[in-house]
C-alpha cells in the first residue's frame, strides 16, 4: 500500500511530511501537489478573467511540479523511502482531486496539513483537509500547524 501526502509548499504541509516520516512505518509514498488550471480559476472567479493569462497556467503547472518535487525531496530527507511525486491539475476542487488520486493508487493513508482556520473563517472558506477527511473513506491523518 502507499501513503499519499498532500503538499502545497506551505509550512503546514512541510510539517505533515515531517510528522509522517517520524511516526509512520516505511511504505511507498506519493507526494501530491494539486494545481488549478486557468479554466477552473475562471469558473470559480469569473470577475478575475481580465487578470488571468494563459501564460500564468504554464507557470502554475511548473510551480506545482517544483512543489511536488520539493515535497518528495523533503520526504526522503526526513526518512521516508520509495518516494515519488506527482502534480495533478484540479478539475473540480482540490480536496476531490486528492481523494480521487488516493482512490486511484488505493492509498493506505492520506496525510495532509491543516491551515488551522477556526470559527467563521473555517465555515466561510471551507477546509481542504476537512473535506478530505469526510470524503476519502480511508484512513486520513491531519497534522495541525506547528505552534510558534
Amino acid at each position: 500500500m502507499t501513503i499519499l501526502i498532500a503538499y502545497d509548499g506551505s509550512a503546514d504541509s512541510r510539517s505533515a511530511i515531517e510528522f509522517a516520516a517520524k511516526h509512520l512505518a516505511a511504505e511507498p509514498t506519493l507526494v501530491l501537489t494539486v494545481w488549478e488550471p486557468l479554466l477552473v480559476q475562471l469558473r470559480r472567479y469569473p470577475l478575475a478573467a481580465g487578470v488571468l493569462s494563459p501564460e500564468g497556467e504554464d507557470e502554475a503547472q511548473a510551480l506545482a511540479e517544483r512543489h511536488a518535487k520539493e515535497g518528495a525531496e523533503l520526504a526522503t530527507a526526513s526518512g521516508l523511502s520509495d518516494v515519488t511525486y506527482r502534480a495533478v491539475a484540479d478539475n473540480e476542487s482540490i480536496w476531490k482531486t486528492i481523494v480521487d488520486v488516493a482512490d486511484e493508487i488505493d492509498a493506505s493513508l492520506v496525510v495532509t496539513g491543516s491551515r488551522g482556520l477556526a470559527g467563521v473563517r473555517s465555515v466561510l472558506l471551507g477546509s481542504v483537509s476537512n473535506h478530505v477527511l469526510h470524503h476519502a473513506h480511508r484512513p486520513t491523518l491531519i497534522v495541525p500547524p506547528v505552534k510558534a
